[in-house]
């Protein structure tokens, strides 16, 4: 768990005064890119966390090394709090670590660290749903990745039948609760969906991760490219101001306003794989706005209005199924 390791690391600081990503990973059990990643993370949420350029440089606690964490500000016992308080709330480890944490700071911050610590609680569960449990596959390829391991594995694609990949992992990513390996292969970089992975084997083999890979822009990468082809067809639609909220809801980010007619109608392009997931989401809108381009959304609107004027029309007997 991170917020396990955060803390763990915080601590470890407080007793060296200077450490190096090595030194981290060796004491952790990580990998030195997790050392440096979490080094990194502390210094993002605004703890006095910096990296020392230079022969016998590292990463230092401002203040020099101390036995507990006196060196902190009140904001920035603050800031760790809320970064690794969520994470406590379902994790054992980390809230074991919190406490500890809790009991190294001065008398004075205690009570606004662990009101920080308890100010945010995520519940990931959709209303009248249960909270699904982490998948052991999720696990099993987590570890391949802190201890740099090939794993090997049956992969089924989309309409496809399995196949066997051997892989070296490189970072999962927790999309909208589907999760997604990133991989390198003889092939390049590629991307998997972890809910279609099964039997998964850590190898004997282990790799080094390319230099310069950053997980979170290689991501940022993928999901331009998969938005971009989710893009595939467009529509400029003309609908009232009041109106253009409810679109950016359905459409989210392939809905971009254009600019505004005289008559006080917003232009607003939609952007959809097909036409037909463009009209479906409009089918509904009525005469409340107009397609102003793209016959072939238009003639799919104009085919979900016969198949509902077919199905719902008044003829004056009792409807049958």
């Amino acid at each position: 768990m991170r917020a396990d390791r955060l803390v763990a690391t915080l601590l470890f600081m407080q007793t060296r005064g200077r450490v190096t990503a090595r030194q981290v990973a060796a004491e952790l059990e990580v990998s030195v890119a997790t050392a440096r990643r979490d080094l990194e993370a502390l210094s993002a949420a605004g703890i006095p966390v910096y990296p020392q350029p230079g022969r016998g440089g590292g990463w230092s606690l401002v203040g020099g090394a101390r036995t507990d964490l006196s060196g902190l500000t009140a904001a920035e016992a603050h800031a760790l709090f809320l970064l690794v308080g969520p994470a406590a709330a379902v994790a054992p480890e980390a809230k074991a670590a919190l406490r500890k944490l809790v009991r190294a700071l001065p008398d004075t911050f205690r009570a606004d660290a662990e009101a920080a610590a308890t100010a945010v609680v995520i519940d990931p569960a959709g209303w009248g749903e249960r909270v699904a449990p982490r998948s052991p596959v999720v696990e099993l390829l987590e570890r391949a990745v802190v201890r740099r391991r090939t794993v090997r594995f049956s992969y089924a694609s989309r309409g496809r039948e399995p196949t066997t990949r051997v892989v070296d992992p490189w970072g999962l990513v927790d999309k909208d609760d589907v999760w997604y390996l990133v991989a390198g292969t003889d092939a390049g970089q590629r991307t998997f969906r972890v809910d279609r992975v099964a039997g998964v084997e850590l190898t004997a083999r282990t790799f080094p991760r390319p230099a310069g890979f950053d997980l979170a822009t290689a991501w940022d990468r993928v999901v331009a490219e998969v938005e971009e082809h989710r893009s595939g067809v467009s529509a400029t639609v003309l609908v009232a101001a009041r109106h253009v909220f409810v679109l950016r809801d359905q459409f989210g980010r392939h809905c971009v306003v254009l600019d505004t007619l005289d008559d006080g109608r917003v232009r607003v392009r939609l952007s959809a794989p097909t036409p037909l997931m463009i009209a479906q989401p409009l089918a509904g809108w009525g005469a409340l706005l107009e397609v102003a381009d793209s016959p072939e959304v238009r003639a799919e609107l104009a085919r979900l209005g016969a198949e509902l004027v077919a199905r719902y029309a008044v003829t004056g007997s009792s409807p049958t199924s």
